[in-house]
């Protein structure tokens, strides 16, 4: 039972750093962060950020090791979908953005050495 506790906490812990460390990335490169962990319903996105005018909805993925394969791999259709879903719900509520775009930020952390982000820009189904 210890076990499983310590387990989900260091994998919600993982979550929480790379989520820190994207809004860093984002930040360096221009973006204005609007929101982290945005909800509606049962819908939740990362991050919502914008640059030169475009909305900018971002799944965040973070492991500590290549075990189980790389962070992008997790993000499926289905994960997507809830995106878009969630997506339409903001901009019901923020009319005024004309142009979006869904990026997945894929970060891995590897020991002893710098973490490794790869960005995976207008993901679309």
């Amino acid at each position: 039972m210890v076990l499983i506790t310590l387990t989900m906490a260091k994998h919600i812990s993982t979550g929480r750093l790379g989520e820190q460390m994207a809004v860093s990335f984002f930040e360096k490169r221009g973006f204005v962060i609007l929101h982290q962990n945005w909800r509606y319903s049962y819908w939740e996105v990362d991050i919502i950020a914008s640059k030169e005018d475009v909305l900018h909805f971002i799944e965040v993925k973070t492991r500590r090791n290549k075990k189980f394969g790389y962070p992008e791999e997790d993000v499926t259709q289905k994960k997507l979908e809830n995106l878009i879903e969630a997506s339409e719900e903001y901009l019901f509520q923020n009319p005024q953005w004309k142009r979006i775009q869904f990026d997945i930020l894929s970060i891995n952390l590897n020991y002893k050495k710098d973490p490794e982000y790869f960005l995976i820009e207008d993901v679309y189904l």
